[in-house]
């Protein structure tokens, strides 16, 4: 049947779940990474709460501190400057400042949200995609920072697909 097809110049169906499958394999297959998560102000509270980091100095203009990350933090986070949080607000007030955490787990990105399939130039077919970060692993505190504002979880993506010898094949992902 599948010589009739291409002697026919009939092109298999790309389904959804086909090209969704196919754009988690490439994903899969792509190296594991860590996930950077930004840390605000509320974000600091919820990882005390967390027991992911305690305070252990406050300096004499009351705003800045610094937090020693715990033996949960340690397994969780690291940091670019060793093991304590240096908090450095221009205020008590100032709403920008922020820390850059990185998870000690690496994950693969997750592809979902996959949309209608579209014919495009050349014979191709295209498919806009959510590509989500993973958070399988990551202790519940560190994921409840994660979706504080400042983080990105996600992002819109378009794959686009070609035929390769009667079959679909994923061609890149953008």
């Amino acid at each position: 049947m599948g010589v009739g097809l291409m002697l026919t110049g009939c092109k298999p169906d790309l389904t959804q779940a086909n090209a969704l499958a196919m754009i988690q394999a490439k994903y899969d297959q792509t190296p594991a990474a860590p996930i950077n998560i930004t840390v605000d102000k509320q974000g600091l509270g919820q990882g005390i709460t967390a027991k992911l980091w305690s305070l252990t100095k406050i300096y004499p203009n009351k705003y800045w501190a610094d937090y020693t990350l715990t033996p949960e933090g340690k397994k969780a986070v690291k940091l670019a400057s060793g093991e304590t949080i240096q908090w450095r607000p221009e205020s008590n007030d100032d709403k920008n400042f922020t820390v850059v955490l990185t998870t000690t787990v690496a994950n693969h990105f997750k592809a979902k949200d996959i949309k209608e399939i579209t014919d495009e130039v050349g014979g191709t077919k295209g498919a806009a995609f959510t590509e989500a970060v993973n958070l399988d692993g990551v202790p519940d505190g560190l994921q409840s920072i994660a979706h504080n504002p400042g983080n990105k979880l996600s992002t819109k993506r378009q794959a686009s697909f070609v035929i390769d010898g009667g079959v679909w094949k994923l061609q890149s992902i953008n």
